[in-house]
Order: structure tokens, then C-alpha cells, then sequence
């Protein structure tokens, strides 16, 4: 992983298997929008801790969300 982080000029104090993990969740979820998917796929048994690994996701659902103004905003 190390190598490969070089390669991409990633800082390699970011290089370690539970940053990939978290890579892999993100991107999933934004690909799929699918939590209890996602969940399965990461051993998760709580819907809380899977939604962390795809908080980034849920912010951009809610962003998009207020751009078509559906919601009041929050106060």
C-alpha cells in the first residue's frame, strides 16, 4: 500500500488499511446509495456506525436537497 501511495504522491502518513476502508465506503455509497448494503458489506450490525463511514455522502444528499428548496432551512 505504501508503494502504490508513493506512486499517487499520497503523504504516506495517510497510507493505512482502514483509510482504504474508508475510501472504499464513500465511494460505495455514493455510487449506490445503498446503507443497509453498505453495512452488510463492512460487517456493521448498527446503521450509525456505517452512516460515519458515509457521512460525506449524506451531507451531499442533504446539499442537493436544499439547492431545490423541498425543506426549510435549519435554524
Amino acid at each position: 500500500m505504501k508503494a502504490i501511495g508513493d506512486l499517487a504522491n499520497i503523504s504516506l502518513k495517510k497510507v493505512f488499511p482502514h483509510n482504504l476502508r474508508h475510501l472504499f465506503a464513500r465511494t460505495f455509497y455514493r455510487e449506490t446509495k445503498n446503507l443497509i448494503n453498505l453495512a452488510d458489506i463492512l460487517g456493521h450490525s448498527n446503521l450509525d456506525v456505517t452512516r460515519g463511514y458515509a457521512s460525506d455522502g449524506i451531507k451531499e444528499w442533504k446539499r442537493n436537497i436544499e439547492k431545490i428548496k423541498l425543506l426549510e432551512p435549519e435554524t
